[in-house]
């Protein structure tokens, strides 16, 4: 499954921030808690709606972002 099946943007959602799987969880909200040092089975264990699947793709989506933000400048 590709990152663009799980990340979704709704604009009345979250202020149309990306979020994962339609729920109010946002990408931000997920490499936050990374770069704080929670481990993915941390957040897995706070959150467990989410999956490693869902980690994997926040990730995914940040690198996708940043490739495409340094292609501009």
């Amino acid at each position: 499954m590709s990152f663009r099946d799980i990340i979704t943007i709704e604009p009345d959602k979250r202020g149309g921030k990306p979020c994962i799987r339609r729920m109010r969880i946002t990408v931000y909200d997920v490499l936050s808690w990374l770069a704080a040092g929670m481990s993915h089975a941390q957040i897995m264990d706070d959150f467990p709606e989410l999956t490693e699947e869902d980690i994997r793709a926040c990730l995914k989506f940040a690198a996708v972002q940043v490739n495409n933000s340094n292609e501009s400048t």
